[in-house]
């Protein structure tokens, strides 16, 4: 087991190397120019995010395709994933967290757009869409997209048992055990159970419950919680920032220099200050906003839009409100805070910058709690149409029943590798993703051209009537 991780460590690290970095941040770049700067247009994303297509066809609202989005994409990312970020890379890595977001809100309107413009209605009603259908549907040469869509679909179930439950779970039960001090066993009825096993048929049950109901039942969860957990958590950063505002320059400057250095580090080769930061700052990025991952436009395919760019623009601007905004605001508390000069990794890290203000602690672990929570019920359906992309209807609940058992996995055992598996899995299926995005750069160019720069962003597309 000793030697499975390491090779798992060894391959996350060979796979988020150079060239996975140059091909997802290049994307990022190349996709920012040929769209014009997509992200002046945040202002009217978001806009439209509050606006209702009443009249045009789709599974749930817009609104609700991004609250879903967002229930997946806000989680222990942003709070275990930017301080181990900030723990591997030091504070150089917030900075390129940063970038990853707002160069990856370009990378996120192009598959969204795409999710609309090759999603199909399934046999019972349903609609589909995401990297495998644009990917099969999008590109020329048919067999060679078959391929890839196949690849993404089988990385997209895999990712579904790292990403998407376990390492959701595993964060849960560490949070629980933390913030409120719970003892290894607990007498229920005069039954000693095991915590751990409670914590993880408890979690299992009220996830159960939640994706029965399918898109319907998880959008009504994700934009109700997801509006509150976001803000719940953002007012706790604001009020550690505000506190310690004295040195608050000091800190950005500290980021900025750290993020551009070339000092060596350990006796290693110049420029490994640099590099650990991109690597850790891009790949913890993509972990938390997954711009460029291909996830979120499998639920933008549901959404009720009048064309495909409307919808497009509204699934930036969760990469928006997910990394510019709330990754930046942990890496700077942790750094403001001076936690990251601490031995302390992961959700200590950022625990040790809640425990400035009163109630800190407790605050963090309730976020913790919620947007582990949120992003186990959005990977589900991530992972429900990737199944059904592969095996058909039928095999949805199967893939169900085991989704819930890896929640359960991973509230019960403490798995060090999970992190390490979810990286490898997340640039498996960013690769096949990325060079859909740039072989159909001129689709994406084109349709937006059409609604967008023409202000035709209300027109009705054919297309959506499907």
């Amino acid at each position: 087991m000793e030697q499975f991780s390491t090779f798992i460590a060894e391959l996350s690290s060979w796979l988020w190397g150079y060239p996975l970095l140059i091909l997802l941040f290049g994307t990022h770049i190349f996709l920012t120019f040929r769209l014009g700067f997509i992200q002046r247009h945040i202002g009217k994303a978001i806009r439209l995010s509050v606006t209702r297509d009443e009249d045009s066809h789709g599974d749930v609202s817009q609104f609700s395709a991004l609250a879903t989005a967002l229930a997946a994409t806000i989680g222990t990312g942003n709070i275990v994933g930017v301080a181990t970020a900030v723990a591997m890379g030091g504070p150089g890595a917030i900075l390129w967290t940063w970038l990853a977001g707002i160069l990856g809100i370009s990378t996120k309107y192009a598959e969204g757009l795409l999710a609309l413009k090759y999603r199909v209605r399934r046999s019972d009603g349903s609609l589909a869409g995401g990297p495998m259908y644009y990917l099969r549907y999008g590109l020329k040469n048919k067999k060679a997209g078959k391929i890839f869509g196949l690849l993404f679909a089988v990385f997209a179930a895999l990712a579904a048992f790292g990403i998407g439950s376990s390492a959701q779970s595993n964060s849960i039960k560490d949070a629980v055990f933390t913030t409120f001090d719970f003892a290894e066993r607990i007498n229920i009825f005069g039954f000693i159970i095991s915590t751990k096993i409670l914590i993880g048929i408890v979690l299992a049950f009220f996830v159960g419950l939640v994706i029965v109901g399918g898109i319907k039942s998880i959008a009504r969860v994700s934009q109700s919680v997801v509006p509150f957990m976001a803000c719940f958590y953002v007012a706790g950063c604001l009020w550690i920032l505000i506190s310690g505002y004295e040195t608050l320059w000091n800190s950005i400057k500290i980021i900025v220099s750290q993020a551009f250095s070339f000092e060596a580090v350990g006796g290693g080769a110049a420029g490994s200050v640099i590099m650990l930061a991109a690597r850790y700052g891009v790949s913890r990025g993509l972990f938390s906003n997954e711009s460029g991952l291909g996830s979120a436009a499998i639920v933008a395919a549901a959404a009720r839009t009048r064309n495909p760019v409307r919808q497009a623009l509204v699934s930036s601007s969760g990469t928006f409100w997910d990394t510019v905004i709330i990754c930046a605001l942990t890496g700077l508390i942790i750094v403001n805070t001076g936690a990251y000069k601490s031995e302390f990794t992961g959700f200590n890290l950022t625990r040790l910058a809640f425990a400035e203000i009163p109630f800190g602690e407790i605050m963090l672990g309730i976020a913790l709690l919620m947007f582990a929570f949120t992003t186990i019920i959005g990977w589900s359906y991530y992972a429900e149409k990737s199944i059904e992309y592969l095996f058909g209807r039928k095999s949805v609940l199967p893939y169900k029943v085991a989704f819930l058992v890896m929640v359960f996995v991973g509230a019960v055992f403490s798995i060090d590798l999970i992190w390490n598996f979810a990286d490898i899995t997340n640039g498996l299926m960013a690769i096949p993703n990325l060079v859909a995005l740039i072989m159909l750069s001129g689709v994406i160019a084109a349709e937006t051209k059409k609604y967008l720069k023409n202000n035709n962003i209300d027109k009705h597309s054919e297309e959506m009537d499907v």
